[in-house]
């Protein structure tokens, strides 16, 4: 069976720019893998160590930008993510599982923002007072819930309120 050219030029055309769409698909994320604290890595927001805080931390690397800028608390992460004004290239952020890490002084465990689930609420405190704590697993979130309080959300959910740095500061009526 003969393809008419005009057929066979279409499909190979289509062919490309499928496989062309999938390269685009990745924006590099793939290759770009998560960076490890250091005694004197610091937060690119406020200067703090992260080492001398508890709590999950974040990272992210942006396009363009060969070193991640590292918050030392994930609300930190979020207040510069959520901001509509926020214009700079982000290729992907990271954030620590706190089932993988020790709450006092994680290290390692990272894994994917967007993949995670977060508990907003929660008595725990983290290095900038109330803390978003992630896990890499809806479970691991709710069995955190349950034992600290607050609500299991995945990343989509996190809305700029939730990550409020001010720690609710603005809104208390005793000061």
């Amino acid at each position: 069976m003969k393809i008419p050219p005009l057929v066979a030029h279409t499909l190979v055309l289509l062919l490309a720019a499928g496989l062309l769409a999938a390269c685009g698909q990745n924006n590099g994320a793939s290759a770009v893998t998560p960076k490890d604290t250091a005694q004197d890595t610091y937060c690119a927001l406020d200067g703090m160590l992260l080492a001398d805080y508890p709590g999950p931390k974040a990272q992210i690397h942006y396009a363009g930008q060969p070193e991640p800028e590292f918050f030392c608390d994930t609300s930190e992460m979020f207040s510069l993510l959520l901001k509509p004004e926020q214009a700079r290239m982000v290729t992907i952020a990271y954030v620590q599982d706190m089932d993988k890490a020790d709450w006092a002084a994680p290290k390692g465990a990272w894994i994917d923002a967007k993949a995670a689930f977060y508990v907003v609420g929660s008595k725990k405190r983290g290095a900038m007072g109330p803390t978003l704590p992630s896990f890499g697993t809806r479970e691991g979130a709710q069995k955190f819930a349950a034992a600290e309080g607050g609500k299991v959300h995945p990343y989509a959910e996190i809305t700029p309120d939730m990550a409020r740095l001010d720690g609710g500061a603005l809104h208390d009526q005793r000061m």
